[in-house]
């Protein structure tokens, strides 16, 4: 029988891409997810044999025992994702971020593997200069950073543990995230038609949406080469500035004006570009561009409607 994969936060803007994914692959997939950002992210996937539900919060240890004994691996996605989220709850954010994998930890068998995707995001203000690889300090400068550090450290004293340090994600999801730095600068290019940008010459690594579940499934199916590691996991065309950026994003969306501010700061001081080598070492490498999800982007945000408050 094929493996059966569990994936927490399984309706969020990577499981629902992930979950698809993993069914295209013929795993077996058990999603669970609290759905405080709506039910309709996994309708489509309601249809197929392999796939099964559950509504129930990742910390809640009595919904996870009886899942954790029917399934091969697991994908912890279960977060609060980004910087403003996690400074609106800090409390939470520890509670979902650290003690849920704690959790995890504590109730799964050994044999059982889990696959943790972290976030670059924990390389901090780097210089933007010198490429970090997995083996550069972790320096966050966020409580997000922070307890997405202390999961993965957690894990990595744990036998059996694959940890994915993301990039910048981008790309269409069912639970669409506006927030992410690619997504949100496509949106105000289609949108308002403008944006102002502060600390312009500050770097991160991107990748897509469907790259990262690619990636996932790769860890799946070879895990006796990267067990016990961790994996950054970008695009290395895809170091760029916010400017640089920008800039690409105006190739697609010509009218697009964008001002770069000398006065005011960006609270989000991150700032460091990212070899993905050791992924591609291990097998992997992403392959959707930065131009491909500019276009995708564009083509998905014609679908969007007036927006609650606007009459425009």
């Amino acid at each position: 029988m094929n493996p059966r994969i569990l994936v927490t936060g399984g309706a969020g803007y990577l499981g629902s891409i992930l979950c698809e994914t993993l069914l295209r692959e013929g795993y077996r997939v058990c999603a669970l997810d609290s759905l405080i950002y709506g039910e309709a992210n996994l309708f489509h996937l309601c249809a197929h044999p392999d796939f099964d539900f559950v509504k129930a919060d990742a910390r809640d240890e009595k919904a996870l025992r009886p899942l954790l004994r029917d399934v091969d691996a697991i994908i912890p996605l279960a977060a609060l994702v980004g910087v403003g989220a996690c400074d609106r709850d800090p409390l939470m954010t520890q509670s979902v971020n650290v003690d849920a994998i704690a959790l995890l930890e504590r109730l799964r068998s050994e044999d059982q593997l889990i696959v943790y995707p972290t976030t670059n995001s924990g390389y901090g203000a780097q210089s933007g200069q010198l490429h970090c690889t997995e083996d550069t300090p972790l320096q966050p400068i966020s409580l997000y950073g922070e307890t997405k550090a202390a999961a993965e450290k957690l894990l990595l004293r744990a036998p059996n543990t694959i940890c994915l340090r993301l990039a910048t994600v981008f790309g269409m999801s069912p639970r669409m995230r506006l927030d992410l730095l690619v997504n949100h600068f496509v949106l105000a290019a289609v949108t308002d038609g403008t944006l102002t940008i502060f600390e312009k010459d500050f770097k991160r690594n991107y990748v897509h949406v469907r790259d990262v579940a690619d990636c996932f499934v790769h860890c799946l199916r070879h895990p006796e080469r990267m067990t016990g590691r961790t994996f950054n996991v970008g695009l290395d065309s895809a170091n760029l500035s916010k400017a640089e950026l920008a800039m690409k994003v105006r190739e697609h969306a010509p009218k697009f004006y964008v001002h770069f501010a000398e006065i005011g700061s960006d609270p989000d001081k991150r700032n460091y570009i990212v070899s993905n080598q050791r992924l591609r070492e291990a097998g992997f490498e992403a392959s959707r561009s930065l131009d491909e999800g500019i276009v995708e982007l564009i083509r998905g945000y014609r679908m969007l409607g007036r927006g609650r408050f606007k009459n425009a």
